[in-house]
């Protein structure tokens, strides 16, 4: 079976989305099926029209011109990628256009798909109009979220099959008039070979980043304001007024950075926050291996609700201890007390409460590190996963 996927960007960009793309192609070349990727023009510095990354092979699309004007450069950039994947599906003559978040791809896939007589199927890992929401180009209500609102839900309809990431977004697709019986969820999951628990702390890292003696509070990715790590700096005096010797440690960067280390200034605890920057990801494990306990503070809206992140099965793989925000990407992941910590989204209290009584009751550490570690290993592994594709894709390929 040949699968030709259809991508915002991929490898060598780094984000949670290129690492579940790159998981799910793995998983699906195990199965023996003939994996092909489509880049859309999103794809940043690259000008080449084909690419191979650590052993993987990228069509790539032209970039878009960038118009002033709402709507011109993402119609621009859905014009260039249908002509790019016209190309592209008329060389592979695939069994299947597998089209990725957001629907700026989905749509060029449809035309194609029709053109040429192949089932067409979309995978949502998340709303466009919300992720236009949290990166503030938009707000939940406006005319142009509504529009895209309608476009999402046009294509979700038009398509053979809806794939998604979790039960959160599965919901919201099925209470938009698409029946169940086409909405399959394909969950978060981590390779369980690619983390090993009990890693040992780089002295002298740690030396070097002021961290000996300390307990240390981390998040590692990117600062986005959904993130909520404005919350995590809210609630550190509180928590230093009875646990003097925390330390934060945010590796990263992103939108929020700035006003980050302004937060920090302005709250006087800059001293106890240890900012890195973004590092190599070759060295990301040794920044977790420093941590005590993961923080992931996220804010109640649209998007975290809806969506379930990585970064918590990552570090539950790792045997790691981690507090959360009671968002409901994060209730679908998360057992209170058993695998980690929620406190109530949005409540500078509530997490210092968090952080203060995990960091007192190390008696419960072993068991709810196992807990984390096993819950993942049974049920948030790629190769359960992926395998819910095999029924879909074995349908539509038989479509003629």
């Amino acid at each position: 079976m040949r699968i030709l996927h259809v991508l915002d960007h991929s490898i060598p960009l780094h984000s949670g989305y290129t690492f579940r793309t790159l998981s799910i192609l793995r998983e699906q070349r195990k199965l023996g099926w003939d994996t092909h990727h489509l880049t859309s023009s999103k794809q940043i510095n690259c000008k080449e029209q084909e690419e191979n990354v650590d052993g993987w092979h990228f069509y790539r699309t032209p970039v878009a011109p960038v118009s002033p004007l709402p709507g011109v450069g993402e119609f621009a950039l859905m014009r260039q990628l249908e002509h790019r994947l016209l190309q592209v599906a008329r060389q592979l003559r695939p069994d299947i256009i597998h089209a990725h978040s957001p629907v700026l791809n989905a749509l060029p896939a449809l035309r194609v798909g029709k053109r040429l007589g192949i089932p067409v199927v979309y995978e949502v890992r998340a709303f466009w109009e919300d992720a236009a929401v949290d990166h503030g180009t938009t707000s939940e209500g406006s005319l142009r979220y509504d529009l895209t609102r309608w476009l999402e839900t046009r294509t979700l309809k038009r398509v053979q099959h809806v794939f998604t990431i979790c039960e959160g977004l599965r919901s919201d697709i099925v209470a938009r008039g698409i029946h169940a019986a086409r909405v399959t969820v394909i969950p978060n999951a981590v390779d369980i070979d690619s983390f090993e628990p009990g890693g040992q702390p780089d002295a002298a890292l740690k030396t070097r980043l002021g961290l000996d003696g300390a307990s240390v509070i981390g998040f590692i990715g990117s600062f986005y304001a959904y993130e909520g790590l404005d919350l995590l700096l809210d609630a550190l005096p509180g928590i230093l007024r009875q646990r003097p010797e925390v330390r934060v440690l945010l590796v990263g960067g992103g939108p929020q950075d700035e006003a980050l280390k302004a937060q920090a200034q302005r709250l006087g605890v800059a001293d106890t926050v240890v900012f890195t920057g973004r590092v190599p990801h070759a060295d990301v494990q040794r920044y977790y291996d420093l941590v005590d306990v993961l923080a992931y503070p996220r804010r109640s809206m649209r998007l975290t609700e809806l969506v379930t992140p990585l970064k918590p099965l990552e570090a539950m793989a790792q045997g790691r201890l981690l507090v959360a925000s009671d968002v409901g990407g994060h209730k679908e992941l998360i057992r209170h007390g058993e695998t980690g910590m929620l406190f109530k989204a949005g409540s500078t209290g509530a997490l210092t409460q968090a952080v203060v009584s995990l960091l007192a009751d190390q008696a419960s550490w072993p068991a709810m590190r196992e807990a984390g570690r096993q819950f993942v290993e049974d049920e948030r592994n790629w190769t359960a996963s992926v395998s819910n594709y095999a029924r879909v894709y074995a349908s539509l390929a038989e479509i003629p």
